[in-house]
């Protein structure tokens, strides 16, 4: 599609009335990634205080968005209402239906689904591996409630099928910056998005994971684009939060040039130093704070002097 300025003008205007990327792409006739990079790469993400762009900076970390989708536990039960289910009565256990994932700044969304059949037996090791594949060459994963679902969720899928575990990650999950960090009325990926007025999660029902379960090709293909527009709405939210992220990873450990300091949050070299921070009780350093992204942060060297140190009492 050519990108005339009436469409730039209607991607602008479809964005502020917080529609989603695949609402957006559904309009506008085009893809999600294409769409998506189009109001990035136009409009960009305005950093917290600055006012500045947020892109893609100098660091060879390998930062991996995802998510996984699972299907139902199919069992034989006597009720609806608290219900201690005897494990002889699950008919079918869960197992994976789909997954996407992205590259942080990439205009390249990536996804695996079961096939008809696959889903009809249940068999889903040719997607645990694909997604397997790309775990193994990330250095952060970011997922939302990924610690207690996504990640356990493949872990016990990568065990079932004798894969072995992927190589060491670091784990962002944008779940426990929410609760521990904020005040949601909701920590859903979908409220708060809806909150922050960014792209919305697609609109579904428990009927598309039936659905899926028995194999309809519509649904599945219907559950990869839920898929893929949730790792895309993921990621507007982990840049909108990523300054207020007190334990990320710290990005320096991958920075391209070991003679300069860069943001731990988002690997801009451009930090702002003023005041001190006081973290405990017998130090003072040097704090900074991100041109870029907003984080704040401080030197790794105490700024008292040895004599000063020695005269402090607590």
């Amino acid at each position: 599609m050519e990108w005339t300025e009436d469409k730039v003008k209607q991607l602008k205007q479809l964005y502020d009335a917080d529609k989603g990327w695949l609402a957006i792409s559904k309009i506008m006739d085009c893809t999600v990634d294409s769409v998506r990079m189009k109001y990035r790469g136009t409009f960009g993400e305005t950093g917290v205080l600055s006012g500045t762009t947020i892109t893609e900076l100098p660091t060879d970390a390998k930062i991996l968005l995802f998510d996984a989708e699972t299907s139902p536990i199919c069992a034989l039960v006597w009720g609806l209402w608290e219900q201690d289910i005897y494990l002889d009565a699950i008919l079918q256990d869960w197992h994976l239906l789909s997954w996407s994932a992205k590259w942080l700044f990439s205009d390249k969304i990536m996804s695996d689904v079961l096939t008809s059949n696959e889903a009809k037996i249940h068999s889903d090791k040719r997607i645990v591996q694909s997604m397997w594949n790309l775990l193994n060459e990330a250095d952060i994963v970011i997922a939302h409630n990924g610690n207690s679902f996504d990640v356990k969720k493949l872990n016990t899928r990568f065990l079932f099928h004798k894969i072995p575990p992927p190589r060491a990650y670091q784990s962002i999950d944008t779940l426990i910056v929410a609760k521990y960090t904020f005040k949601f009325s909701s920590n859903k990926l979908a409220y708060i998005n809806k909150f922050l007025g960014l792209p919305q999660k697609m609109d579904t029902e428990f009927d598309l994971w039936k659905k899926c379960y028995e194999g309809d090709k519509k649904s599945l293909k219907l559950m990869e684009e839920y898929n893929r527009n949730d790792v895309s709405i993921l990621e507007d939210l982990y840049l909108r939060l990523r300054p207020y992220i007190k334990g990320h990873p710290n990005l320096n450990l991958w920075s391209v040039d070991d003679n300069v300091s860069i943001c731990p949050n988002c690997a801009n070299p451009d930090l702002k130093w003023e005041g001190h921070a006081y973290p405990t009780y017998t130090g003072k350093y040097k704090s900074f704070r991100c041109s870029s992204c907003g984080a704040v942060g401080r030197s790794r060297q105490s700024e008292l002097s040895k004599e000063k140190r020695k005269s402090i009492v607590k």
